[in-house]
């Protein structure tokens, strides 16, 4: 058994797949996360507040199929990043723009993340 996960390489992300991605309230949630917390990686036992670990199994999926992140295994943990630079070099200005909108929405459940990258309050 691979540890390896399938990416697009950064020359075939296209922009419909990745405004499909982005067009769910959840995976954009996770990309307004992520962006707040820099390049840092983020376990995806960090967004329980979002969902089921089914669910965001699958939202997870669908963002990197996309090509809007990159998911790296570590052990029984898979940690989650931005692809800004494949983005950014695909179509300049577009993913700081979805940032941008998305960093003004609320956090489901108005819960706020500290610097730990955690929910506030615990999880």
């Amino acid at each position: 058994m691979t540890n390896y996960l399938p990416h697009p390489p950064a020359e075939e992300i296209s922009l419909p797949a990745v405004l499909t991605a982005l067009g769910d309230e959840t995976r954009l949630a996770m990309i307004a996360i992520l962006a707040r917390n820099s390049e840092k990686a983020m376990t995806c036992g960090q967004f329980l507040q979002l969902g089921s670990k089914t669910a965001l199994s699958y939202h997870v999926a669908k963002l990197r199929e996309a090509g809007v992140i990159h998911v790296r295994p570590d052990g029984t943990k898979r940690l989650l990043t931005l692809r800004r630079n494949d983005l950014e070099a695909r179509f300049p200005g577009f993913l700081q723009s979805v940032i941008s909108s998305a960093a003004a929405m609320p956090l489901p459940d108005a819960r706020e993340w500290n610097d730990s990258n955690e929910p506030a309050g615990g999880a």
